[in-house]
């Protein structure tokens, strides 16, 4: 009988997305294709770092079975984030009406004339997908500083088209004061520039 026969992995994989000082789990899936009842168990060279659930159990014929696999929290990384551990799986066809308390690891024995598919499955460490980080919003502070900033920029303008008005007045009244106007116009010109800078900035 081909292993082919008995159980299908989706995956020889295990892939975990590696986060310090946080459990981990993984799933693969087995397939019985035949119609033959099929007794799994799942062994690993590490069984203190990781939760099998189920570590063993029936799958019926034409069904399925998910199996977990959790890595308990880590406190430090891995070299070159790579793992040496491994899992075995091992499956065997039992008897109709057999249930997860009837297996037992004599099950699993190879002996002459007694099938026993086995596959092996390697760990795999992947980094773990990071979501985007959000465009910070604006203090609400700095928010108001610009509201205010802005109000005084268009008094300022308001103020400046007000004077210009002003001395075109003085011009017109007294001719006498219109050798003052040019620099009063430049001291003017320049605060209002002194001013707009400031608000711009």
């Amino acid at each position: 009988m081909s292993t082919e026969e008995l159980l299908t992995i989706n995956h020889f994989e295990l892939k975990f997305p590696f986060e310090l000082r946080k459990p981990i789990s993984c799933s693969f899936e087995l397939l019985n294709r035949t119609d033959n009842h099929a007794a799994f168990k799942v062994k690993t060279t590490n069984p203190r770092k990781y939760i099998v659930r189920p570590n063993y159990g029936i799958v019926l014929p034409r069904s399925r079975c998910n199996v977990t696999v959790t890595m308990q929290a880590q406190s430090g990384t891995p070299l070159d984030m790579q793992s040496k551990d491994k899992f075995l799986l091992q499956c065997v066809i039992t008897h109709p009406g057999a249930a997860p308390k009837d297996i037992c690891q004599e099950m699993f024995n190879k002996e002459v004339g007694k099938y026993v598919q086995e596959c092996k499955l390697k760990v795999v460490y992947v980094t773990p997908r990071r979501p985007p980080s959000p465009v910070p919003e604006e203090p609400e502070e700095s928010k108001v500083q610009i509201l205010k900033l802005v109000d005084e920029r268009d008094t300022t303008i308001q103020k400046n088209g007000k004077l210009r008005r002003e001395l075109e007045s003085l011009k017109r009244r007294d001719p006498h004061k219109r050798a003052m106007v040019p620099i009063l116009y430049a001291f003017l010109v320049g605060l209002i520039g002194i001013l707009m800078g400031y608000c711009s900035s």
